[in-house]
């Protein structure tokens, strides 16, 4: 695919794996910080009167911050294994595949906290509204938007 710069095949993939380095350099960060924040929950006071449904919901936002994380390491490992083999095409291809995994568990974790969060601030029924906006807008910036200008639209 020819996307108008000068550089040879070898420049491309090294420019891409530099360019999904980046990308998961950040997402790392928000997946810690997120880990962090939910690490600290249970050493809270109010965390005793969680109701079944919010510690269960909890829990599972714990594992999925776990599972971003391993997801966020993937491409390094990938790289780390496969490092001088000549291979970067499949390490670019493997790390980009792993990415979208890592936006699909933000986005999961994000809908997740805001749900939690409302339930335990107001009510359910605010909850289910405030984290259904969240997890609308970010299928438009993240799913409906990137394809809006794959397709030339905008």
């Amino acid at each position: 695919m020819n996307d108008g710069r000068d550089e040879s095949a070898e420049e491309r993939l090294d420019r891409k794996f530099e360019d999904l380095l980046q990308e998961l350099r950040v997402m790392q960060t928000g997946a810690q910080l997120t880990a962090g924040f939910l690490l600290t929950l249970p050493f809270q006071q109010k965390f005793q009167e969680l109701d079944d449904f919010q510690v269960v919901l909890y829990l599972g936002l714990v594992l999925l911050a776990a599972l971003t994380t391993a997801l966020v390491m993937g491409p390094v490992a990938i790289h780390r294994h496969l490092s001088g083999e000549h291979v970067k095409e499949r390490v670019v291809e493997s790390a980009h595949r792993l990415v979208y995994g890592v936006i699909a568990c933000i986005s999961l974790l994000v809908t997740g906290m805001v749900l939690l969060i409302w339930d335990v601030v107001a009510d359910r029924t605010w909850a289910a509204i405030a984290s259904g906006s969240i997890a609308v807008v970010l299928l438009v910036l993240l799913v409906l938007l990137p394809r809006r200008l794959d397709d030339g639209a905008l």
